[in-house]
């Protein structure tokens, strides 16, 4: 015995990287070049410098909305690059250099616009997308300390989240993401039969269309449409809360966090509504059958919130394969996300869920 303490405290040289602020920031970098250069067709030089915007006039017409939405859309993003920057660079540098990259970012996304007829570079659009990449990199400065440096963000995952819930935890933050891609159905992912439908048509050079053969070419009607609407939201919906619930423990908020999660979500699809089509269009998910299947859902979930996790869990599998079925035998939109219910599934099912009961 020296009369030194047992443990010390580790310097502030031996703090670790956030690996999951870097798996974000390269999921956030995805979707700010899908929102960017959707949707991707047409692609043609116009015949200008690639930087002629740059020196430009500001744009005559502009919206609020517009510049809010620039601001709001890149703030994550400096947020994300500073805690991925951490602990490398931290305070002041860290925020310039994440705002030095965020403008570099938004300037290729710019850019790129040149060669797609449907998008118009803007450097109003890069001045308001670099002014939320420098707030976002100002906020994560800020938010360092106690998110990386005092660990909260891990005392909250062991208080409120199972042991095995990791991969569960980065599946559910899909989720919200897996909005942005447009949809016929709200929370309608997976649907691989149109893609299917077109490989076999180039194949054999003949026009098939998988989901009209197994409808046995039957049209449907207003109702039914409605009908499909309402089961797929439902389904998606409860399966996707579901997961969440099936990872919490008994002390966990675990209401807050259902709705946390699903106002993300339908944020993102608001969101993403606004900026791929237009702003009138921003609540166009808002239909009879979207919100009939949210209904159905809350109540579903009202039933099944106090199941046993296993109980939970393989309601969560059987909502997210009924919700498969029913995307893929109704018509649909051919732009979607495919991989977050087979992802999902694949989690609700893995052997990491035989726990012991007394872990929550």
């Amino acid at each position: 015995m020296n009369g030194e303490p047992a443990s010390q405290p580790l310097p502030a040289a031996a703090a670790s990287k956030s690996v999951f602020a870097r798996g974000g920031l390269v999921f956030y970098a995805f979707l700010i070049v899908y929102a960017s250069w959707y949707p991707f067709s047409g692609w043609r030089s116009n015949g200008l410098p690639l930087t002629a915007f740059l020196f430009a006039p500001l744009p005559y017409y502009w919206t609020k909305f517009d510049l809010l939405t620039n601001i709001v859309g890149y703030a994550p993003f400096g947020v994300l690059l500073v805690f991925s920057l951490y602990p490398r660079l931290r305070g002041v540098w860290a925020v310039l250099l994440a705002s030095v990259i965020g403008a570099l970012v938004s300037t290729a996304m710019e850019a790129g616009q040149n060669f797609l007829p449907s998008r118009v570079p803007s450097n109003l659009d890069l001045l308001t997308n670099a002014a939320g990449v420098a707030l976002g990199a100002v906020i994560g400065a800020l938010l360092t300390p106690a998110f990386l440096e005092q660990s909260r963000l891990l005392a909250l995952r062991g208080r409120w989240f199972l042991h095995e819930a990791s991969r569960g935890l980065i599946v559910l933050a899909l989720w919200p993401l897996a909005q942005v891609y447009p949809q016929a159905y709200l929370f309608g992912h997976g649907q691989l039969l149109p893609i299917a439908s077109d490989w076999l048509s180039e194949l054999w050079s003949v026009q098939i269309d998988l989901g009209a053969l197994i409808r046995r070419e039957a049209e449907l009607s207003a109702e039914q449409y409605w009908l499909s609407e309402t089961i797929i939201t439902a389904c998606g919906f409860t399966g996707a809360v579901l997961t969440l619930l099936c990872l919490c423990r008994r002390r966990a908020p675990r209401m807050a966090l259902a709705l946390a999660l699903v106002a993300a979500a339908l944020a993102a699809k608001t969101l993403a509504s606004a900026l791929l089509f237009s702003p009138d269009n921003a609540f166009a998910w808002v239909t009879p059958g979207a919100e009939g299947g949210l209904l159905i859902g809350l109540i579903m979930l009202a039933g099944l919130a106090m199941a046993p996790p296993v109980a939970q869990r393989r309601a969560a599998a059987l909502m997210l394969i009924v919700s498969l079925v029913a995307v893929n035998v109704a018509p649909a939109n051919p732009y979607l996300s495919l991989t977050w219910p087979f992802i999902t599934l694949w989690f609700l099912y893995h052997p990491v869920h035989r726990a012991k009961p007394g872990e929550r």
